[in-house]
């Protein structure tokens, strides 16, 4: 199944290079991308996602504000009917220290999002996996 992802960076995250690699990635494992840009707000990643139909959100941060933004933005996201079953995910870097600590990634699910992709885990082909189980699940 081919999926439509949409591609966003969070509010504060002024970089692109992580959001076109992102973008081609994903292309190149068959799916369909929307990408929203850098410095998002919110509101408007709410409307984007609940306005036309997406199969998987995924931010991509890389100024080290991630846990702050995503824990902010996913629950917006999550309050949206239309959205609480879509799958969320986050990665790049979290926070200004470096490497995600487990309590940091803990937040970030228990705040709403399915997966956390920290900067420790640049692992394409466990991202590319992600993508397919996603794809398994999805019917329209």
């Amino acid at each position: 199944m081919r999926l439509i992802v949409l591609l966003t960076g969070t509010s504060s995250d002024s970089h692109t290079w992580n959001l076109v690699y992102m973008q081609l990635l994903i292309t190149e494992l068959g799916h369909e991308v929307r990408n929203l840009g850098p410095c998002v707000p919110d509101e408007q990643m709410v409307r984007a996602a609940a306005g036309a139909p997406c199969d998987l959100i995924v931010m991509s941060t890389v100024n080290g504000h991630g846990l702050v933004d995503g824990e902010r933005a996913v629950r917006r996201l999550r309050a949206e009917p239309a959205l609480r079953d879509t799958p969320i995910v986050i990665g790049g870097k979290l926070g200004v220290a470096g490497t995600s600590r487990p309590e940091e990634v803990q937040s970030l699910l228990d705040a709403g999002f399915t997966a956390v992709f920290g900067d420790d885990e640049v692992d394409t082909a466990l991202f590319g996996s992600y993508l397919d189980s996603v794809a398994a699940r999805v019917s329209r």
